[in-house]
C-alpha cells in the first residue's frame, strides 16, 4: 500500500510524469544500454528496442501500476503484475537487475523533468517503484520455484527431431529435451523463450507459444517468418538454418493465459499465427477427453496461409473460419464478423492475434454478454495492452 503522503504527491504529479513517460523511458534505455551494453546480449530484445515497443510497454506498466495504487489503494493489481512477472521469468530476470533498472530509470526521470523532481517527488515515485519491484520479485520467485529453478536458470538444450512446413512462411519444430533431468510441465497456452546466438555474436531471445506439449515429453513450437522487419530476425534465422538434429536453447514454459479447468463452454478466438495457443488448448482437451462445448473462431488471409489448419479441425469442436481470399463453404469470406454468431451462455473466451483484432473482438464479446472477467488474451512480445482492459 502506498503511504498517504506519497499517494498525494503521486496523484498531483502523475499527469506530468505520465505525459513525459515516453521521453523518460527512451532516455532510460539509451543511457542504460550505453553504459551496460551486455544487457542486450541475451536479456533485452534489440528489435523491441528499435521499434519502441519495449519502451511503450514499460511506460504503460508504470502508469497503470501508479494509477491502480491510487484508485484501489487496498488492492494489489495481480493481473497486471502476473503478466509482467511471466514475461520477466521467461527471459531470466533476476533480483539484482531491479537495482540496475532503478538507477537508470530515476536518472532518466531527473534528466527529463529537471528541477520539477524535488526530493519529495523522487521519494514518492521511489516508493511506487519499489512497491512494484518488490511484488514482482516475490511473484517471480514463486514462478521460478514452480519451474524448479532459481535466479533465472531455467534454460536447457532441446534437440529438433522433426521440422514441418505448415505454410510457405510458417514452420513447426518438434523438440525433445537432451539429458535426463525432469522437464517442467507445460500448461496449454504457455510459451517458451528461445535463445539463439545471432550472426553478429549477440544472443537474442524470442518467445514462442507451445503449439503442442505432449505427454511423451516432446514439445512443438510454430514459427512464422517475418521478412523485412527487425522484429523477425530470429524467426527468419530459425526458418533458414534449423534442421532436424540441431539443438536449441529453450526456457521453461511461462505465461499466465492458460486453459482453466471447468465445465463452462469455451470460445477460442484467433487470427493468423495467434492460432498457436488455441491449438495447444484443443490438443489438451482431446487428450483429457473433455466434454466441454468448444467454439473455435479463426481469421486468416487464405486457407493456404492458415498455419495448423488441420490441427484446428478437431471433431469435438464447432468452428468457423474466415479468409480474406480463397474461402470455400463452409468457411466464410472476409474479415471475422461475429454478427449472427451464437455465443454460448457463460462462455469463457481466449483471444490471441494482433492487438487491434483482440480489442475489436473483446468489445464485441462484451456487447454479446460475455463477462469481461471471462475474456483472456495473450500478446506476443512486450504487452502493449497492459492496464488497458
Amino acid at each position: 500500500m502506498l503511504s498517504a503522503e506519497s499517494a498525494a504527491i503521486v496523484r498531483a504529479t502523475l499527469p506530468v510524469i505520465g505525459a513525459s513517460l515516453d521521453a523518460i523511458t527512451a532516455r532510460f534505455y539509451e543511457t542504460m544500454f550505453s553504459e551496460r551494453p551486455e544487457l542486450l546480449d541475451g536479456l533485452f530484445n534489440r528489435a523491441n528496442q528499435a521499434n519502441g515497443e519495449q519502451r511503450r510497454a514499460l511506460a504503460g506498466s508504470i502508469a497503470s501500476f501508479a494509477t491502480m495504487l491510487l484508485d484501489h489503494p487496498d488492492e494489489r493489481p495481480d493481473a497486471l503484475l502476473a503478466r509482467i512477472a511471466h514475461k520477466h521469468t521467461a527471459v531470466g530476470v533476476t533480483d539484482d537487475q531491479y537495482v540496475i533498472v532503478h538507477k537508470y530509470l530515476f536518472g532518466a526521470i531527473a534528466q527529463v523533468l529537471g528541477e520539477a523532481v524535488t526530493a519529495e517527488v523522487a521519494a514518492a515515485w521511489d516508493e511506487v517503484y519499489w512497491l512494484m519491484a518488490g511484488a514482482l520479485i516475490a511473484l517471480e520467485a514463486r514462478i521460478y520455484a514452480e519451474a524448479g529453478a532459481r535466479d533465472g536458470d531455467t534454460w536447457r538444450r532441446w534437440r529438433v527431431v522433426a521440422r514441418r512446413d505448415e505454410t510457405p512462411d510458417t514452420v513447426s519444430f518438434l523438440l525433445r529435451p537432451t539429458g535426463d533431468a525432469p522437464v517442467p510441465p507445460a500448461r496449454p497456452g504457455q510459451y517458451v523463450s528461445v535463445r539463439v546466438r545471432m550472426p553478429d555474436g549477440v544472443h537474442q531471445l524470442r518467445q514462442y507459444t507451445l503449439s503442442n506439449a505432449g505427454e511423451d515429453g516432446l514439445r512443438r513450437i510454430t514459427v512464422k517468418r517475418v521478412d523485412g522487419d527487425p522484429a523477425g530476425e530470429m524467426s527468419t534465422l530459425l526458418h533458414a538454418t534449423v534442421r532436424p538434429g540441431d539443438e536449441l536453447t529453450l526456457s521453461a514454459p511461462f505465461g499466465d493465459v492458460t486453459l482453466e479447468d471447468g465445465d463452462a463452454p469455451l470460445l477460442l478466438v484467433s487470427a493468423g499465427i495467434g492460432c498457436t495457443p488455441m491449438v495447444a488448448m484443443l490438443d489438451h482437451l482431446a487428450v483429457t477427453g473433455s466434454r466441454r462445448r468448444v467454439l473455435v473462431l479463426h481469421a486468416d488471409r487464405s486457407p493456404a496461409e492458415h498455419a495448423l489448419r488441420e490441427d484446428m479441425l478437431r471433431p469435438a469442436a464447432e468452428r468457423i473460419f474466415w479468409y480474406e481470399s480463397g474461402a470455400a463453404a463452409p468457411d466464410r469470406e472476409g474479415l471475422m464478423n461475429l454478427d449472427g454468431i451464437e455465443i454460448p451462455d457463460g462462455a469463457v473466451a481466449y483471444l490471441c492475434g494482433p492487438v487491434p483484432f483482440m480489442r475489436d473482438v473483446r468489445a464485441r464479446l462484451i456487447r454479446a454478454g460475455v463477462a469481461a472477467r471471462d475474456i483472456h488474451y495473450e500478446v506476443f512480445g512486450p504487452d502493449l495492452w497492459l492496464g488497458a482492459n
